[in-house]
Order: C-alpha cells, then sequence, then structure tokens
C-alpha cells in the first residue's frame, strides 16, 4: 500500500527537525562553492574584493568568513568541512575548488567555468547527490582567461565546453553521494567514472579540514581555541571540537591502500605576501605534495586542523571506482562502518528520496517534466550555504591582524554595523552569487515551501529579524551593498508561503503575525525614502531590473532632476495590496488589524491614482498604452518611452477580496463603504462583480490598470513581435531590437536596444542583463496576476493569444500559456535537446549529459539559450511552473 506524505520516512524527520527532537539537519551542503573575491574576505583599501582575494590566492590563504570546496558539505556552522581534492596528472594545480572569472576577465561579468550538476537531494539532506564533470587534460585555466578578455561585450562568452576538452568522452564523472544514518552519522560514496575509451590516472584526496576560528585575535560566539585533527589507526581520521563535538571519518580502504595526509588550515605568507611564515604546515600542503611532490609539506604526525586520505588510482574505460567514508559522532553506536548495511542504508535513502518526490511531483504529466521537478527542488536544495559576516568585526579589523586602512570606516556598508549573520541561508548561485539576496530569497521560497515549508518561513523570518533588518527598517540587499533596495518583494513571499504550506484551517497565523509587525516597518521605510516628493510616485535608484533602463536609476541626480519610476511605484502598489491581504487574514481572529487593513486599502488607491492620473496620466502614455517611468529636469517632463517589464511590474499590482472577508470585519466594510461614497474620484479603481451559480458571491478587485489599460497593455506583452517569446516573456521589447531608444539630456546621449543575450553594457558588472532575456521572478509574478485578475473577471475577459494568432484565451489560459513557454526551456525532444542547452552539442548528443539539468540565472530572449549563473535558485520555480500545468490538464503549445 502506497504511504500517505505524513508516513513519509523524510516527511517524519522533518517533523523532527522542526521540533528540535532530532537535529536532521546539523550537516548539508552548507559549504560553499566560492569563498574567494567575496566581499567578506576584502579588507583592501580599495574595495577591489576580485583582486584582494583571487582564486590562487584561495588554495594558500586561510579564510576569515567561511569556507569553500568540491562538492563539500559541513556543519551549520560550518566549522568541520569535507569535500572532495582531485588530480589528472596534468592540471597545474590540485583541484580544490571551482574556477571562474571575475568580474574583470569576464566580457559579460563573473562566470563559474565548471560543469557541475545538483542531482537529488531531500530537504533534510538525509540523502544527497551530485556530480562534477573533471577534465581528463590540464584544465585550461589560462586559455580560459585570455580568450574572454579577447573578446568584446557584443560576443559571446567561450565557455570550457569550448575549448573541446570533453571531445572523446576524455573526462572522470565524478559522484559524491551522502546519506544520513542518523542526524551525525554521514555514509558517504564518492563514484568515479571514466568516460575515454583509455584508461586513465587519477588522484583524489577527500579531505576533511576546520574552518579558521582562532587566528583573528578574538574570543565569543563563532571563536574557539583550535581544535584538532588526528590520525586513529590506519584508516581514519580523528577531529575534535569543544563546540561541534568529537567526529571520526572512516575510510573503507584495505590497511596500507591509502596514504593519510596531514596540515594546517593556515596561511602560507611566504606564498602569498613574499613574508615569513608563522606555521611550518599550510593550508596549500596537499597542491604541494601531490602536484609538487614535495613531500616535506605535509605534517608527519601529530594533531592538525586539515587532513585527507590520498588515493591514487588508474581507471579502466567505462569501470567506475567507487569509494566509501563514514563521518561519525564517537558517541554513536556502530557495530560495522562498512559492509552490507552500509549499503542498505543508501538503498533506503534512495527509495525514501523516490518516495518522497513521487508525492511532491504527483501531478506531473510525463517522467520528464518530474525530473524538471525533482532537479529543480533538489538544486534549490543544494543551494544552501553557511554565511557568516558580522560587519562592525569586518569594519574594525582583527587584532592580531594588520589594521584596515583609514578609508575602510568610510567605504561599503558602514552603515550596517548592527549587521550580524551567521546562518545557514538559501543562495541565488553558491559560486556566481554566494551571499543572498533579499528578493532572491523571496523568490526561493515558494518552491521551497513544497518540499519544506518550515525552512521556507524561517528564511523569510530571518531576513526581518533585528540583527538582519536595520534599525530604520530597511532590508538588507545583498553584502556589496546591503544599503541598495531590491523590489519590495518579501510581504508577497510571506503571504503566498503561508498559503501554499497548509491548507485553510491549518495554517500558520503566528508566522504570518510575525513577518507582518516587522514588514510594517520596512513598508514604512520604504514610504519615508522612496517618494521624493510625497505625491506617491516612487524612485530612487537600484530596483533589481538592473541595467534594463537607459542610465543607471542613480544617474538623473547627475543632471539635475529625478526619476519616477512605474516599476518602483507599482512595486509599492504591490506591496499595499498585499499587506492589505495579511491584514484582512489575520483579522479573521484579531479585528485590531482590520484598521491596518483600511490603511492598506487607502494607501493602494493612492498610489494607484498617482500612478494613473498624476499630472493628467501618471505614469501611463496615452498614446502608446504604456507605462513608462518619467524623467523630471527642471520643469521639463520626459517620458522614458522605453517597452519593458518597468511597464509590466503595474499590471502585477493587483488583489482581489471576496464579499464574505468584508463582511466578517464590519469596521473595515464601514471605511471602505464610506472612502467609495466620499472619495468619488477614486472609485474607479475599485471594480465589483457578483458572481452567480452554486457558489454565489461577490468580488472586489483592487488593480492599478483599469479594464481597459490592462487590455490594451496586454496587446504587447502577448505578441511574439514584442514580448511573448517561445520560452516566456521577455524584460524588454523586441520591438527595440529595430527600434532602439535614445535619449538626449544635459548634452549626455543615452540609449537602449533589446538585447536578447549576453549583455552589452558594463553597468551592475555586466553579467545581469535585463535588456531581453527571459527572467523567471518576472515571468511568475505575472502568471499569478493573470490568475489573480480571471478569479475576478472569470470568462468575460478574453484576449488573442498569441498576438494575431486569431485564438482567444481567458486570463486564466494565459497564464498557462505562459507557465508552458517556460516549461519548454527544460522539456527534451525525441533528440534529448533542451532549449536552454543552445547548440552546445556536448549537452544533447551524450546521454551522460543530457539529463543532468542546470537552472540558468535568465534565458536568451529568442533562444531560450542559458544564460548567467547555472545553478540560480529562483529559476526553481519552474517546478511551480510544472504543477500549475499538471493539476489543470494543460498540454498543448501554440
Amino acid at each position: 500500500m502506497k504511504k500517505t506524505i505524513d508516513e513519509l520516512n523524510e516527511v517524519i524527520r522533518l517533523k523532527e527537525d522542526a521540533s528540535r527532537v532530532r537535529n536532521w539537519k546539523r550537516w548539508g551542503p552548507y559549504l560553499s562553492e566560492r569563498q574567494w573575491g567575496t566581499v567578506r574576505e576584502d579588507y583592501s583599501a580599495d574595495g577591489n574584493n576580485w583582486t584582494y582575494f583571487t582564486h590562487d590566492h584561495a588554495r594558500s590563504r586561510a579564510y576569515r568568513w567561511g569556507e569553500d570546496g568540491l562538492l563539500g558539505i559541513c556543519d551549520r556552522n560550518a566549522r568541520l568541512c569535507f569535500a572532495l581534492a582531485l588530480w589528472n596528472k596534468k592540471d597545474p594545480i590540485l583541484k580544490e575548488r571551482l574556477f571562474g572569472l571575475t568580474s574583470l576577465q569576464g566580457n559579460h561579468g563573473e562566470d563559474v567555468k565548471e560543469y557541475y550538476y545538483y542531482l537529488d537531494s531531500l530537504p533534510t539532506h538525509s540523502y544527497m547527490r551530485a556530480l562534477y564533470k573533471y577534465p581528463q587534460q590540464a584544465f585550461p585555466y589560462e586559455w580560459l582567461v585570455t580568450e574572454n578578455a579577447k573578446r568584446s561585450r557584443k560576443e559571446r562568452e567561450f565557455e570550457l565546453a569550448d575549448t573541446g576538452i570533453f571531445k572523446d568522452g576524455n573526462y572522470f564523472d565524478v559522484f559524491a553521494e551522502y546519506a544520513k544514518n542518523s542526524p551525525n552519522d554521514i555514509l558517504i560514496k564518492i563514484t568515479i567514472v571514466n568516460r575515454s575509451s583509455n584508461s586513465a590516472h587519477i588522484d583524489i584526496l577527500p579531505t576533511l579540514w576546520f574552518r579558521n576560528t582562532w587566528s583573528w585575535g578574538r574570543t565569543g560566539e563563532g571563536y574557539s581555541s583550535e581544535p584538532a585533527i588526528v590520525k586513529h589507526g590506519l584508516n581514519a581520521f580523528g577531529a575534535e571540537h569543544k563546540g561541534l563535538g568529537n567526529f571520526y571519518l572512516a575510510s573503507d580502504a584495505d590497511n596500507g591502500e591509502v596514504v593519510q595526509l596531514l596540515t594546517d588550515n593556515e596561511t602560507n605568507f611566504k606564498k602569498v605576501f613574499g613574508s615569513n611564515n608563522t606555521h611550518v604546515y599550510t593550508k596549500d600542503a596537499f597542491h604541494r605534495y601531490v602536484v609538487n611532490n614535495e613531500k616535506s609539506a605535509v605534517k608527519p604526525d601529530g594533531p592538525c586542523t586539515k587532513a585527507a586520505f590520498y588515493f591514487s588510482k588508474e581507471i579502466l574505460s567505462g569501470k567506475p571506482l567507487e569509494l566509501c567514508f563514514r563521518l561519525h559522532s564517537v558517541d554513536e553506536t556502530i557495530p560495522a562502518l562498512f559492509g552490507a548495511k552500509f549499503d542498505e542504508v543508501f538503498e533506503e535513502r534512495r527509495k525514501e528520496h523516490e518516495e518522497f518526490y513521487a508525492h511532491r511531483c504527483a501531478f506531473s504529466q510525463t517522467p520528464d517534466d518530474r525530473a524538471i521537478q525533482q532537479s529543480a527542488y533538489s538544486g534549490l536544495l543544494w543551494g544552501k550555504q553557511f554565511y557568516y559576516f558580522a560587519v562592525r568585526e569586518w569594519l574594525e579589523g582583527d587584532p592580531s591582524q594588520p589594521a584596515p586602512a583609514p578609508s575602510r570606516a568610510k567605504g561599503r556598508n558602514r552603515e550596517w554595523k548592527h549587521l550580524y549573520n551567521r546562518d545557514v541561508i538559501s543562495m541565488p548561485d553558491k559560486w556566481e552569487y554566494p551571499w543572498y539576496a533579499a528578493w532572491d530569497l523571496a523568490f526561493h521560497m515558494l518552491p521551497m515551501s513544497r518540499v519544506d515549508p518550515e525552512f521556507a518561513k524561517s528564511q523569510l523570518i530571518l531576513l526581518l529579524r533585528e540583527w538582519y533588518m536595520h534599525p530604520n527598517g530597511q532590508i538588507p540587499a545583498y553584502e556589496f551593498s546591503f544599503s541598495d533596495v531590491n523590489p519590495p518583494v518579501h510581504a508577497w513571499a510571506v503571504w503566498r508561503v503561508y498559503k501554499m504550506s497548509a491548507p485553510r484551517g491549518k495554517r500558520d497565523t503566528d508566522f504570518l503575525a510575525r513577518a507582518f509587525h516587522k514588514l510594517l516597518l520596512n513598508f514604512t521605510w520604504w514610504v519615508n525614502r522612496k517618494d521624493v516628493d510625497g505625491n506617491n510616485l516612487f524612485g530612487g535608484g537600484f530596483l533589481g531590473l538592473d541595467n534594463i533602463g537607459v542610465f543607471d536609476r542613480r544617474i538623473p541626480q547627475e543632471l539635475g532632476g529625478h526619476l519616477q519610476q512605474a516599476d518602483a511605484t507599482a512595486w509599492m502598489a504591490f506591496y499595499c495590496g498585499t499587506m492589505l491581504s495579511i491584514a484582512l487574514e489575520l483579522a479573521r481572529t484579531d479585528k485590531a488589524y482590520s484598521d491596518v487593513a483600511s490603511k492598506f486599502f487607502e494607501h493602494f488607491v493612492a498610489i494607484t491614482d498617482a500612478m494613473n492620473a498624476f499630472g493628467g496620466s501618471g505614469l501611463w502614455n496615452k498614446r502608446d498604452d504604456f507605462y513608462y517611468d518619467q524623467l523630471h529636469i527642471k520643469d521639463e517632463c520626459i517620458p522614458l518611452k522605453v517597452r519593458s517589464s518597468v511597464g509590466i511590474i503595474p499590471l502585477c499590482a493587483v488583489e482581489v477580496i471576496e464579499d464574505e472577508v468584508i463582511d466578517r470585519l464590519p469596521g473595515f466594510k464601514k471605511r471602505l463603504d464610506w472612502f467609495l461614497e466620499n472619495r468619488a474620484e477614486l472609485r474607479r479603481y475599485v471594480s465589483y462583480m457578483e458572481h452567480t451559480g452554486p457558489s454565489h458571491h461577490g468580488n472586489c478587485l483592487l488593480a492599478v490598470p483599469s479594464r481597459g489599460r490592462l487590455e490594451r497593455a496586454l496587446r504587447y506583452v502577448l505578441d511574439e513581435n514584442e514580448f511573448l517569446s517561445p520560452y516566456g516573456i521577455r524584460s524588454l521589447s523586441k520591438m527595440h531590437e529595430k527600434t532602439p531608444f535614445n535619449l538626449n539630456a544635459n548634452g549626455r546621449s543615452y540609449y537602449i536596444q533589446y538585447e536578447p543575450g549576453e549583455s552589452r553594457t558594463e553597468m551592475f558588472g555586466g553579467n545581469s542583463n535585463w535588456r531581453g532575456p527571459i527572467w523567471f521572478p518576472i515571468n511568475y509574478l505575472f502568471i499569478e496576476a493573470l490568475e489573480r485578475y480571471h478569479h475576478f473577471y472569470g470568462d468575460s475577459f478574453q484576449v488573442e493569444c498569441p498576438r494575431g494568432s486569431g485564438r482567444k484565451m481567458n486570463l486564466k489560459q494565459v497564464a498557462l500559456e505562459i507557465a508552458s513557454r517556460l516549461v519548454s526551456l527544460f522539456r527534451a525532444n525525441e533528440d534529448m535537446v533542451r532549449p536552454y542547452h543552445g547548440d552546445e552539442k556536448l549537452f544533447f548528443s551524450d546521454e551522460n549529459w543530457s539529463n543532468n539539468l542546470s537552472f540558468y540565472e535568465h534565458f536568451h530572449g529568442d533562444t531560450g539559450r542559458g544564460l548567467g549563473a547555472s545553478n540560480q535558485g529562483w529559476t526553481a520555480l519552474v517546478a511551480l511552473c510544472v504543477e500549475k500545468l499538471a493539476r489543470a490538464g494543460y498540454s498543448q503549445q501554440f
């Protein structure tokens, strides 16, 4: 008999972890893929993080705030870490971490130049599997750097596959597989398959080490006396740590088959800085021992803080090599470390993984769709990372280290001295963006709520806590500038996770109320800081859409003017509408919230009025039937007539309130009725429709566009010559390919043109192109908005989709059509070609590549080719798109 969802072992583990009965999430994939080049590790005078701590430094220099590794795991505070190191006998360096180009080296910004895949993961990480593709020829580090340096921004990036290094299967598939027998007993299998037709040699170093918490001259939380790793017989290490406890890492290798290597996780000052070393044995000892044959580099015996098993193997063609390890607490009672029981645990966890996703992907229409969903969820779960950053200590420098330059006190993030982050957080991408971003995290938590609702709620609460949120109410954006502003989608994520996590009657109102109170502070910050003239038209710089504008949105101040942003204003209307819905929900059990609901209702209408009517027509352009930004310089108002996502965001600001909600709250209803009777000029922004049938009811609609304006704007959005791509909604209309927008102001010229692929501008690093590609977050917001419109208008609202096709659809069908186009990015045709692969034959001509999915940051506006970061968390929204299609039985794509 098939188990119910509550009977699944993984669901039981999740409940045990949430109630703190057993700490199942103590260990997980929390090890970053890149700690070098981050803001946290930058102690330079000029704030250039990319040049201060380089990839070349990473093997020899101890990190201050974190660790990185290859296919690794660590405890939730990254005290003890485990990862792989590899050498193919030809590379100039030991492969201990992923390589990529810095923002200064890449012709489109920073970019990882490796291929790795997150294949499987349960929410408690009781089962995980990942894959790394390791070339058998010398890794082309220099070639990747020099070739990309030659290329202009108009050319595509030079990728690892372009070097031909994987030709004829000359690579190893390196699989790392983890299974927990208990919270502190982790079984590990490393399987390496030689894909070439000839035998090939590889050195494997499964490595255990302590993050350096003892060299900085500090005490207190997060700092410890120096821990110790010691040899424990011929096939094991013992790791002793006062806070974490004592652990063993054992190998199943026969006695004498493996070499044990020891060193310390300390900086090689001579190598990095040309000064004297403070320790004899340093972080790069294993590289020196294996690659340089420097036998004296490793510690002969005694306690250390970094250790590895060293295997040197010749692997026959197509034959897998399997290495088994066990990381467990000394308190665990384990009759036999390896053998039949070891394999049984793996089989049980694999089966539990299948059962869990059979429930979570139950509605999928095809095996391929189920694989897309499961891979998206697994990638999202692998994207967790231990993130440590105490800004005050970072600004001050450490007692045992050289004092920072005086310029540091006036530099980056100086306004955030209260910020103390030391948590496992969902990352945008653990290589390209190994730091949280407020709006990325908000989008992550929707699909996360399908697999781990408690983690989703805790993450949303975390960013609102007093050691994250600024005392003035601002939510930190990201470490490059916590004071930048991401679009205010946090309330929406809270509201959606609240509803998606449990059916009505079982929802977590405590979570909703906790978040709402902090969001009130954040909303007030927005109103006070980003409405320059107090007229409910908002602006103020970066709002998540990066380089979609004619210029960096901070430039208008240099021009002696200011910008009224259609998206910023719409984001605030969207924020108001969401807060209104939350307040009405909380008022079900506490009528005091009805007064706050009235406040958000009136504020929504005021913003909508400004957006549509201020100064005549607000930010709506009557000639073009679209919303645009407006640049104000002196007495001149210049509409920036760029058809982009900036004008689509206003369509997303829509809420539907049902009669039964209003009737339950007489105070709110009375205020609503008074407003509609006495503010006749604003009544046009509130619509009411009565529905008949078995569930006779009425709905109240709050939306930025009127029905007529929505219909006219949708003509652009659903036009395949404008926004509608075969793979979703473009961020900039294709119309601008032949008709670029030019602006001349104060003697300077500004220009924007449709760019379906890589960015041609250097704004924001040049790696986040919003000038044409398809982005999941905006698409998903738009899909949900269409669903809300349909809930109100029903089948009475029909549009042509695509425009010119003659096919009429209601807005629910339009939403499903867009979702289907998004999912089609990942669906394989009969030749196993997935559009996001682009024209790289390697990805679909070989079954060892074609079934491994990557969830890119964004996608080419015409071809669907994957762009940007290769494991972007918010693209996991595709799993929810698959679910929507399956529940609706929608399979046709026009």
